[in-house]
């Protein structure tokens, strides 16, 4: 299936224009560590936050095929943009709900790599003490609501948050990620209606990569077209490239500014693609090696690297620094997950039930 596909709803303008050209390439060699070479600047920032998340889901290749995380692990390469750039458009006060697929959400939104990685070893440690694992990373003083298991299942959860700030008075944003997959539930059309006849203040944020689980998008859906599809329901609704981080960015915060103004719920619909399977379980049987590459020539993080090179904002000391910095993170995550305690037994009916003093 190629990268190019049919669209109909409006689209977003065009990327902002790229920054003055800075000296930052052609300084004398810098001294000192590389995590002594900063990337100044909003780009850098972005690019920073995908090789985080990037490094991290490489690190949760290594640890799973050594058999030192176990379960079902969803992994987040080549969807870094996605997460990125929405996030760059919520503020903390905003509440973000996720998917199964939701590491690089969790990190997005702030979640140290230590207690997601704590939280992959099943470590009292872990954002959600271990009990959670992959598929259900939980952060409350973030406003990270899950991490959820069922496909679809947290458009209702979401449109519960956004119909509580609304009746609290709060301007907040709720910012529900979904796959494509999620499109094909009653949850996705039952959120979209509720959403619209009350005006809610959600952010409908569907990752298009084109397969549920094994199922390609055309093979499920008899218009692929998911944005015009979302319109219907009488919010804004449009396609973004989301292989390409600044466009994520900017869509989301139309979007989000859009929500603020009262203006309801909006959808984006984030062209993306997972360059490894749909998880570590699955032997990627359903598409090919070629479409794989097509994709991978988008890698949204190469194509910023780029853009920032060509602009004269990132030279080789200063990428080295950030992948210093982001590789030290992820080693230091996993030294403190393969240190941290795990749950003791006696505990292990905590947080199933409720002794006499509680419910009263």
């Amino acid at each position: 299936m190629s990268p190019a596909r049919d669209t109909r709803t409006r689209k977003v303008s065009a990327a902002p224009k790229a920054a003055k050209k800075t000296a930052t390439s052609k300084q004398a060699a810098k001294t000192g560590s590389p995590a002594d070479w900063p990337v100044t600047g909003h780009r850098g920032d972005l690019l920073e936050a995908m090789l985080r998340i990037r490094r991290f889901e490489e690190r949760c290749v290594e640890l799973y095929s050594a058999a030192k995380i176990r379960g079902f692990v969803h992994l987040y390469i080549g969807e870094e943009a996605v997460a990125v750039g929405v996030n760059e458009a919520l503020s903390p006060e905003d509440a973000v709900v996720a998917t199964y697929r939701e590491h690089g959400h969790a990190l997005a939104r702030g979640i140290s790599a230590e207690a997601v990685m704590a939280e992959m070893y099943g470590r009292t440690t872990g954002c959600s003490g271990g009990r959670g694992g992959s598929m259900h990373l939980f952060d409350a003083s973030r406003r990270f609501y899950g991490g959820s298991a069922i496909v679809a299942g947290g458009l209702p959860l979401a449109a519960g948050l956004a119909l509580a700030d609304r009746m609290r008075g709060q301007n907040r944003v709720t910012c529900c990620f979904f796959g494509d997959g999620a499109f094909a539930e009653g949850e996705f059309h039952e959120t979209a209606n509720l959403a619209a006849l009350w005006n809610l203040p959600l952010l409908l944020a569907c990752e298009n990569n084109l397969y549920a689980m094994g199922t390609a998008l055309a093979r499920e859906h008899a218009q692929t077209d998911l944005a015009m599809r979302a319109a219907s329901y009488g919010m804004p609704a449009w396609a973004v490239d989301g292989m390409d981080v600044e466009s994520v960015e900017q869509a989301a915060r139309r979007a989000a500014e859009g929500i603020r103004a009262g203006t309801g719920p909006h959808f984006l619909e984030l062209r993306t693609y997972r360059f490894r399977a749909h998880s570590m379980y699955d032997p990627d049987r359903y598409r090919n090696k070629a479409e794989i590459e097509q994709w991978k020539a988008r890698d949204p993080i190469n194509r910023l690297i780029e853009r920032m090179r060509e602009n004269g904002e990132l030279g080789e000391k200063e990428l080295a620094g950030i992948e210093s910095r982001v590789t030290d993170e992820a080693d230091r995550a996993v030294t403190a997950a393969e240190q941290a305690p795990e749950e003791p037994v006696e505990d292990l009916l905590r947080h199933v039930t409720s002794t006499s003093a509680e419910v009263s």
